[in-house]
């Protein structure tokens, strides 16, 4: 049990802030004052659908077998299903379907199913017909004046504007914005200077004066927002522990996330942070083991072996020539560590820098791909990179217990990676120091360096890194890998590289404690 709270707390990725823990949700209608149970999950607020639906006196339907409710309005049906995380809206006439994803499941508790209500506010509104609006932590007020077949106020105001509104969730480690968009939006760019971060989104616009009513929030000071022509100019002015920003595309929907991540330390934190902070201990991560071998080369040798060679002969190099750096082994023999279970081990032990050490494969073989990769912790942002997560996240079939890592969805994975994002300046300069000095000490073409969603790194809370270090499915690489040389030379350039990387990280520590 313990383990599983731990993953979940990796999985989220940061604390998100609720602004206060309600326990009631009031609702404002032509009925009345009437309240509905409410819990917190992760920061977010979850209603009942059926004391919803009775606090409006309307129709529904449950199943406590299938886990489904359906509540029926005027023109609509909104169906809902437990550990589903697709609301379908239904015509009542002409029974055409359409869904809308939220970013989590609705949930059972207690033989109700709750969802999240922020998320649910824009197929409650299509679905009814009603006005809705949610206008404190604790209320909503509906005007359940229903509006004539065929016409659909949301739907007017959704034609008038691409962009209707935004969302911000304050997170321990800065903030993640959704941009709510009706169509795809074709282009974007961002930019940062003098306190303010810049996005320009192409042929599409806004609701302004919406958007800028919304306030700023934790790092965010401030929003202003204009169209212009056919775009539409977002600026966002931020506060003095802004640190990076990053723009990526929703997983299953139009919407746009923004993360804005704040620095490491807050100053009054840099002093009584000192010592923790010392780069005093790596953590090498020997993919695979025990009953799961890896990948098996063209000739015969198992990824699992190759990959505790060169974590064993890294260990032992480090030992010998760091004394201020101690080292902690995934494993040290040939033995199955569950993945969450490796981020654990270097959390508790407090690592500075966590290093998983693998070997690449292709579906086909023999083959002519060849190299090392570098992989980062981001959604993998190529068919290939996403291909080679697949295959290595494959090894939950051994765990014990695989759907723990079902929620980690692409958009997940993109809140999971704002953890690492006080990191990730460190993971990106440690990895550009380990594909040069491969490249440099080792006859091994470089694949360069990319970005992928591996499990394994997502539980260690530190820099870390994935090393893809040659193909087994290709010849030249599978002999040179198989090989002591080999697997020598290739422990020694990550050698090279920590101890470029300890210099670097160190004197950036004296700057930034």
């Amino acid at each position: 049990m313990k383990y599983r709270i731990l993953i979940l707390l990796f999985l989220l990725g940061s604390i998100l802030i609720s602004p206060q823990n309600i326990s009631r949700l009031n609702i404002i209608s032509s009925k009345g004052k009437t309240s509905v149970p409410v819990y917190m999950r992760q920061g977010t607020v979850y209603f009942s659908v059926k004391h919803f639906a009775d606090s409006l006196l309307l129709k529904y339907l449950y199943n406590s077998q299938s886990k489904k409710i359906e509540l029926k309005f005027a023109n609509h049906n909104l169906r809902v299903v437990a550990d589903n995380p697709y609301l379908v809206i239904t015509g009542e006439e002409n029974k055409t379907e359409s869904s809308y994803q939220l970013p989590t499941t609705a949930y059972l508790r207690q033989d109700h199913i709750y969802i999240p209500l922020a998320y649910s506010l824009e197929a409650l509104k299509k679905a009814s017909g009603y006005d809705i609006k949610f206008e404190n932590p604790d209320r909503l007020v509906i005007n359940e004046k229903v509006i004539p077949k065929g016409i659909n106020k949301e739907e007017m105001s959704a034609k008038k504007f691409d962009i209707p509104g935004i969302l911000l969730e304050e997170k321990a480690n800065g903030v993640l914005i959704r941009i709510n968009s009706n169509k795809r939006i074709p282009a974007y760019n961002s930019s940062y200077k003098d306190g303010i971060l810049t996005v320009v989104f192409r042929k599409v616009n806004a609701d302004v004066n919406k958007i800028e009513s919304i306030g700023g929030r934790g790092l965010i000071k401030e929003i202003k927002v204009k169209n212009i022509k056919d775009d539409t100019e977002f600026k966002f002015i931020v506060g003095k522990e802004y640190n990076s920003s990053e723009v990526l595309n929703a997983e299953g929907s139009s919407d746009i996330l923004i993360t804005i991540h704040n620095k490491i330390f807050s100053s009054n934190e840099r002093e009584k942070n000192k010592a923790k902070w010392n780069f005093d201990m790596v953590v090498i991560d020997a993919g695979h083991g025990g009953k799961d071998p890896g990948t098996i080369g063209i000739n015969g040798v198992k990824e699992k072996d190759i990959n505790l060679a060169i974590a064993l002969k890294l260990g032992e190099l480090i030992e010998k020539n760091m004394n201020e750096v101690k080292v902690v082994y995934t494993r040290k023999k040939d033995t199955f560590i569950e993945l969450f279970k490796r981020g654990k081990i270097a959390n508790d032990n407090n690592g500075k820098l966590f290093i998983s050490i693998h070997c690449n494969s292709t579906p086909k073989k023999p083959t002519d791909a060849k190299g090392f990769e570098v992989y980062l912790l981001r959604p993998g942002r190529t068919q290939e990179a996403i291909s080679i997560a697949e295959r290595e996240n494959s090894v939950i079939q051994y765990e014990d217990n695989p759907e723990r890592y079902e929620k980690l969805t692409d958009e997940n994975f993109i809140l999971v990676s704002m953890a690492h994002s006080s990191y990730m300046k460190y993971s990106e300069k440690f990895s550009e120091l380990l594909d040069k000095e491969i490249s440099n000490d080792i006859e091994m073409e470089s694949r360069g360096v990319k970005q992928a969603g591996f499990f394994v790194l997502v539980g260690a809370s530190m820099p870390s890194v994935l090393i893809e270090s040659g193909f087994l499915s290709n010849k030249e690489d599978a002999e040179y890998l198989k090989g002591k040389k080999g697997q020598q030379n290739i422990a020694e350039s990550i050698f090279d590289s920590l101890k470029k990387f300890k210099e670097h990280y160190d004197k950036i520590m004296e700057t930034e404690l």
